[in-house]
């Protein structure tokens, strides 16, 4: 039952994660991840050592109302490890749309975690992920975005 239950509460941080990057909710995001965290993103293009790193980057190149993403993951393969420990294997599909040089990233990857649990529960300790594909396009100028949850107007 406790393996049950661990795989449960890392599919809910997994989750967290994810939603706290589209909404921009760097406490939270922070919150997902060990102070000496290692992500690698983009086939190994992007390597942040860190917490502090990690959050910070995200919140320079992701927050606001010129860029609007959405970050699914599926399917996940979770193997608790020892103890304290866990790795997860997700699929995960993307859209990213800059509105300010009107693109839009659609992607799928395979993301490969490693969990621990701290005193306040389990933490992502290791992140990152390899594309199995992804395309940029223009946005068509008859699109519109009709919501944005960071623009004021």
């Amino acid at each position: 039952m406790q393996e049950l239950y661990d795989i449960e509460k890392i599919k809910q941080l997994k989750a967290r994660y994810l939603r706290a990057l589209d909404t921009n909710d760097w406490a939270l995001f922070g919150s997902t991840l060990t102070e000496n965290c290692n992500a690698v993103y983009s086939d190994g293009r992007l390597v942040l050592d860190g917490r502090e790193a990690i959050v910070g980057f995200m919140n320079k190149h992701m927050s606001g109302a010129k860029l609007l993403s959405m970050h699914h993951g599926h399917t996940p393969e979770i193997e608790i490890t020892g103890d304290n420990t866990a790795t997860g294997i997700w699929y995960l599909n993307d859209v990213v749309i800059d509105m300010k040089s009107k693109t839009q990233l659609t992607g799928a990857a395979i993301y490969s975690d490693e969990y621990v649990r701290e005193d306040d529960g389990w933490k992502i300790c290791k992140t990152g992920y390899s594309r199995t594909f992804e395309y940029y396009e223009p946005i068509p100028e008859n699109r519109k975005i009709l919501k944005n949850m960071f623009d004021s107007k």
